[in-house]
């Protein structure tokens, strides 16, 4: 199953597929950046709710598009995330940077603090 994609307002919202390895965050970063520079998008949220499986590269694309959109005075948050998911945020710090909520219209309400 492929990432989706919807916009709404600012927001970027990324469904993440069944699994997130360096062949799918090659596309979630070629895909983010277009949309980010077509549709002036400041906050991403990255839905974790179909994901069974993710590797590095799913921390790798984490930080990179927090990276992006800190520099454009945006935000990234992740939300649906499993207990195999969290422990690997967790152990990775990636919750020190990056907000996690427990369903996608949560961390969609964060926008506000970044348009």
């Amino acid at each position: 199953m492929k990432p989706e994609y919807y916009v709404k307002s600012k927001t970027l919202v990324i469904k993440v597929g069944n699994e997130l390895d360096h062949h799918v965050a090659d596309q979630i970063k070629k895909k983010t950046e277009e949309f980010i520079c077509k549709q002036n998008i400041r906050y991403l949220v990255f839905d974790f709710s179909r994901t069974g499986f993710m590797d590095s590269s799913g921390i790798g694309i984490l930080m990179g598009r927090y990276k992006v959109m800190q520099e454009i005075g945006g935000g990234v948050s992740v939300a649906c995330v499993n207990k195999g998911l969290w422990r690997m945020f967790q152990i990775s710090g990636i919750y020190k940077i990056i907000e996690k909520f427990d369903d996608v219209n949560a961390a969609v309400r964060q926008e506000e603090r970044y348009v």
